[in-house]
């Protein structure tokens, strides 16, 4: 029989990517936070200060924070997807990319 480990494996595959990414070190809860700004300059510095990541900083963060926003689904809670949203947008502006925001109804 194998041994059990302490710790409980996360139950899906997409837990464990947004626990533990190969590209970066993400803060504990950073997608739980209700300041988009946090969020963004949280993930900004993650993706700044990896070794690991096989893009563009601004690439690799946005990509963790489009991961995370598709993954939760319908199972995401609309308020925390509008400031996921908006984290994308402070993302953007943080790298720069003011010009890529598109226009919200």
């Amino acid at each position: 029989m194998a041994a059990e480990s302490n710790t409980a494996a996360p139950k899906n595959w997409t837990a464990k990517i947004t626990l533990s990414s190969d590209a970066l070190d993400l803060e504990k809860g950073v997608f739980t936070w209700k300041d988009p700004m946090k969020i963004a300059r949280s993930l900004k510095h993650s993706a700044d200060t990896s070794t690991r990541r096989k893009s563009t900083p601004f690439r690799s963060a946005m990509s963790m924070l489009v991961f995370y926003i598709n993954r939760a689904g319908s199972t995401l809670d609309p308020e925390q997807k509008r400031i996921l949203e908006q984290a994308k947008d402070e993302l953007r502006r943080l790298y720069g990319r003011g010009e890529l925001v598109r226009n919200k109804k």
